[in-house]
């Protein structure tokens, strides 16, 4: 019951791609949600047929043995994988933004060492900006690397929410490096932190970076959230994203950067999630019968489903302007903000439409809108919670139109 986008500017191959993931979504993650969800269990069957499908490496170039693919079309990707499940389409976000910060600003040796692998789903990436009294200020970051002796540095502190923390080979760490740096953010730098997947207590080379449990959530399960606690880690300064000469102190501006595409992909996740909802609300007004007839036939219940066909709709042209402004290397700092302030909006709206039109049903374990009533919130937090869209919005608007 997917609303029709063939007359919307798509290619031949984005239509491909995207039917084949929407497929996938119907076959293999819509039907086996609830069950990860309940249990709150990483789903490892679906996570290995993304592999096979190579949907990890979707936009790393064919050199590295990825597909090569735009930011538009992964955020189609992604806009079908979150219509499954959103925490499905997590598990690729935090990667994608790895292999985008590789991509850009890593050193070539760092691109030959990371990205074939990342291709292949082999080697999963994490991404760690925020700190338990740290979200949206990012430059407070408190964990710090100091350069020791022998030439490596030690990264000290503590890290929160981070997507994919425990099965993740690599996370890209913001930290800081220069204490007295003025203004505050020329003083950070990103580090690709290697570590054991799956381990809670890394050792050997990895010694000093541990995974507390996972962080258990209202929704968003299956996927994990964890901490990240470096106590005495030490790294080599060739694991300094772009290698040390280039990247020590440019931290900041690079993970800003990347989140203009996790922003573009949390767009794209809010229309997935609202599409879906839209789907269950149209095919249960038809079936539900009150007043002797179908509630769909209830002005109503109408007024409901035009406005979230008509924010759906308007979510995913934001979010696919964003995207291709990102892709004609365009700075689409305002219009990813709009994209992802607009449709996480969206996504949550939808969503608890469509639960009060399943009325008490909806609020039951028995039916798919309730796993989403839990899911949307996600979405008007992370990459930066709405308040913070409209301060960039804001601010960056007043900076292009200065007078």
């Amino acid at each position: 019951m997917a609303v029709d986008t063939d007359a919307q500017d798509i290619t031949d191959e984005q239509r491909a791609i995207t039917e084949m993931v929407r497929q996938f979504a119907d076959e293999q993650i819509i039907p086996n949600a609830e069950h990860y969800d309940h249990e709150d269990e990483f789903p490892e069957p679906i996570v290995e047929q993304m592999r096979e499908l190579g949907l990890f490496g979707v936009t790393i170039p064919e050199q590295y043995d990825g597909m090569g693919l735009d930011l538009s079309t992964y955020a189609m990707i992604v806009e079908e994988l979150s219509r499954g499940w959103i925490s499905i389409s997590g598990i690729v976000n935090t990667h994608f933004i790895g292999s985008y910060l590789l991509m850009k600003f890593g050193s070539e040796e760092q691109r030959q060492r990371y990205l074939p692998r990342m291709a292949t789903g082999e080697l999963r990436a994490a991404f760690s900006l925020s700190e338990p009294e740290l979200g949206s200020d990012v430059q407070a970051i408190k964990t710090t690397a100091k350069r020791t002796e022998d030439g490596d540095y030690e990264i000290n502190g503590q890290k929160m929410w981070v997507t994919n923390g425990l099965r993740s080979g690599l996370v890209f760490t913001l930290v800081r490096t220069d204490p007295a740096a003025d203004p505050r953010y020329r003083g950070m730098t990103c580090f690709i932190c290697e570590k054991e997947p799956g381990a809670h207590e890394n050792t050997g080379p990895y010694k000093g970076l541990d995974v507390p449990p996972q962080i258990r959530k209202m929704g968003y399960k299956g996927v994990e959230s964890t901490e990240l606690v470096f106590n005495g880690y030490r790294t080599p300064a060739d694991s300094i994203l772009g290698g040390e000469d280039a990247g020590l102190n440019k931290g900041f501006g690079q993970m800003m950067d990347a989140l203009e595409l996790g922003r573009v992909n949390v767009a794209a996740r809010g229309v997935g999630i609202a599409q879906r909802a839209l789907e269950l609300a149209l095919r249960y007004s038809q079936e539900r019968r009150a007043f002797g007839k179908p509630i769909a036939q209830h002005q109503a219940i109408q007024f409901k489903l035009a406005d979230m066909a008509t924010q759906v709709e308007a979510a995913r042209l934001l979010t696919r302007r964003a995207a291709r402004l990102k892709d004609a290397g365009v700075r689409s700092d305002i219009e990813a903000g709009m994209a992802k302030l607009f449709a996480s909006e969206a996504g949550h709206f939808c969503v608890e439409e469509s639960l009060r039109i399943h009325g008490g049903y909806g609020y039951s374990k028995e039916y798919e809108i309730e796993r989403l009533y839990r899911d949307a919130p996600l979405l008007l937090i992370g990459e930066g919670t709405s308040e913070i869209q409209r301060m960039v919005i804001g601010r960056k608007l007043l900076e292009r139109h200065k007078i």
